[in-house]
């Protein structure tokens, strides 16, 4: 070994997930490409781009998911999303405990920066909590969904489709097994306020939902927590009258529709964003303002911890509050009579960086690939880092070179922006210190 100089592996939590991640979606794909799976066959490149889009809890899609796949296909497609929206790891380390056996440092070394912890103490027991809540969460919607589906399609089909799109809104993969995915459901109360309850629950973050049930005062919560409860109500309202003010009379999304259909339409159009990816009206018909704010909340997102994806919701609400506190020349940032620390603020001017250079390669390379227009390519590129899944139509028309960036962006947004760059970056400690200088900006 000395004399050879082969270095033991050093141990690099986040380059081992995306190692585990890309392994479990080439096993997807494989089980997507089996004769068994599809109706018709399917190109390699169709059957790695769902299990990629399913592991990510994406929901783009270049072929249309239920006439596509048969049960087992689909069946596969639902795994995808669960395994892919609780995490890998999750249910790696639940079988663990299901065999007796312990959990050792690195296990949980993984598991904390698989669910973007502080530290990997209590990350064992939060693990087993969330796979509890979700399961119960997706079975009493799946119920609710069946009375809707069942007398629909029949006792079989409809509890499979309502496991299925249960399992899907609550990891807010937005993968539908309707060709118009929810449109036929616009006016149905009980679809819309299932469906968007388990895409708010699923956006939220485990740790959140955790606080939720174990404190009773919201004064007492940690600040991620009330940053979050605040934040999600404020932009959620914040979406849906803006949904509702861009779009009431375009005759080709809310214009045509009655006054009640109208007002569920856009609720549900202005939850949706938030990585979830179900419509119940024609995107590649709204209006070009309507479309910006739909792209807004996509690179937003949910919340740290969550099944959704974007820069997330308190990455946001800390730059806001870092440009408040520049303006105002405080020393510090200030939120909720808290100081947020240097590095916190630093850590998600690098996340929100990092995404955007992100987003503007893969809009400049699709822009070469594709023939279509630039708002069509912003849009789904943003849909795919957001790990969102709405789409103008695009999806079914990109090049083999256009899937395989859609491909990269919804690893890269599942993955997350610090979680790659850190898996290819080596720690250093800076053993000299320069003298400061200063340099113009603005």
């Amino acid at each position: 070994m000395a004399q050879l100089d082969i270095r033991p592996f050093t141990f690099n939590p986040p380059l081992l997930l995306v190692l585990i991640f890309f392994t479990f979606v080439v096993i997807g794909g494989c089980l997507l490409k089996l004769p068994m799976a599809t109706v018709h066959s399917i190109s390699w490149i169709d059957a790695f781009f769902i299990s990629t889009s399913a592991a990510t809890v994406t929901g783009l899609a270049p072929i249309d998911p239920g006439t596509t796949f048969t049960v087992f296909g689909e069946t596969v497609i639902m795994l995808l999303i669960q395994v892919g929206g609780l995490g890998v790891m999750s249910f790696a380390v639940f079988f663990v405990i299901l065999l007796g056996r312990k959990i050792s440092i690195r296990q949980r070394q993984l598991m904390q920066e698989a669910l973007n912890q502080p530290s990997f103490g209590g990350v064992i027991r939060l693990v087993i909590w969330l796979l509890v809540f979700s399961v119960t969460i997706e079975c009493v919607a799946a119920l609710l969904l069946s009375i809707r589906m069942v007398p629909e399609f029949g006792w079989g089909k409809g509890l499979f489709y309502s496991i299925f799109h249960a399992v899907s809104a609550f990891n807010n993969a937005g993968f539908a097994l309707f060709s118009d995915n929810l449109i036929r459901y616009v006016g149905d109360p009980l679809i819309n306020l299932t469906i968007s309850g388990l895409i708010i629950t699923g956006g939220l973050g485990f740790t959140v939902l955790a606080e939720l049930l174990s404190e009773r005062k919201f004064r007492k919560m940690s600040l991620h927590s009330r940053m979050m409860i605040i934040g999600t109500i404020a932009l959620n309202v914040i979406a849906i009258t803006g949904i509702l003010l861009l779009e009431w009379h375009n005759a080709q999304t809310l214009g045509k529709l009655p006054l009640g259909e109208k007002l569920w339409a856009g609720y549900f159009q202005g939850i949706t964003p938030r990585t979830a990816g179900f419509n119940t009206i024609d995107y590649s018909s709204m209006t070009t303002p309507g479309i910006l704010l739909t792209i807004f909340l996509m690179f937003v997102g949910a919340g740290s911890t969550s099944t959704g994806g974007g820069i997330k919701l308190t990455t946001f609400i800390v730059l806001l509050a870092e440009i408040f506190s520049f303006l105002k020349r405080k020393p510090e940032v200030e939120i909720g009579k808290r100081t947020i620390g240097r590095h916190i603020v630093a850590r998600a001017l690098t996340i929100v960086l990092i995404s955007l250079i992100l987003v503007f390669v893969s809009v400049f390379i699709l822009s070469i690939t594709e023939q279509t227009s630039l708002e069509r390519i912003l849009f789904e590129v943003v849909s795919a880092f957001g790990t969102v899944g709405l789409s103008m139509g695009l999806t079914s028309h990109l090049t083999v070179y256009g899937k395989l960036v859609i491909m990269f962006v919804m690893f890269f947004g599942k993955i997350g922006p610090l979680t790659m760059a850190f898996s290819f970056s080596k720690r250093t400690k800076a053993k000299i210190r320069y003298p400061d200088e200063d340099i113009f900006t603005g």
